[in-house]
């Protein structure tokens, strides 16, 4: 995050970040993550502007702009290094003192609950961009001991690449992915073979 904001750039987000309502924070990273875990196309700013407008908070469109920017880097960051809640906090609390304790919270609790989700999403982008995938197979199963954060109960598939990496080695990684991430994936790899089928 450092990188792509000096210290008075992440001060300033955090001073408009604090701004908004824990609720308000919540609904927005909800926004980013929910991408982040591959469920949506994007992360529509104006959309988030918007409600933050309805809410009587007063931030011009650019600022909104910088503090999903802000959020986007520190969650991508915190995905691949693999950040537990309490590292994240620690993160930000290094990179400004000016963070209100609910926000942390907020960021602490959505992190804990999302997190491992949205670091398995970066592992199958990043295999799939430098590696030439062989074979895929996948099973769906259902979750009947509370590891991390996922309900007991529910379903999830279990994804399994068979990959050549650019080495020439052939390697099978396996990943779990909730239904809805499944389901956005596969009609990710439909929308890939009917522009291959155009070319």
């Amino acid at each position: 995050v450092s990188l792509h904001f000096c210290a008075s750039g992440v001060n300033k987000v955090v001073d408009n970040i604090c701004r908004l309502s824990p609720d308000l924070l919540d609904e927005t990273c909800l926004h980013i993550l929910t991408y982040l875990q591959g469920h949506t196309r994007g992360v529509d700013s104006a959309e988030i502007s918007d409600k933050v407008q309805r809410a009587g908070v007063r931030l011009d469109h650019e600022a909104v702009q910088n503090i999903v920017r802000f959020l986007l880097l520190t969650f991508r960051s915190a995905g691949k290094s693999s950040l537990s809640g309490d590292d994240l906090v620690s993160r930000l609390e290094e990179g400004s003192n000016k963070w209100p304790k609910a926000s942390l919270q907020v960021l602490h609790r959505l992190w804990s609950e999302h997190g491992a989700s949205v670091h398995a999403q970066q592992e199958v982008q990043a295999m799939l961009s430098i590696s030439q995938l062989v074979d895929m197979q996948w099973k769906l199963g259902m979750a009947v001991s509370s590891d991390t954060c996922r309900s007991l109960n529910s379903p999830y598939v279990t994804l399994l690449l068979k990959i050549i990496e650019p080495s020439g080695q052939i390697s099978q990684r396996s990943f779990e992915m909730t239904i809805p991430q499944f389901q956005n994936f596969h009609k990710q790899f439909k929308e890939m073979a009917a522009v291959m089928e155009t070319v």
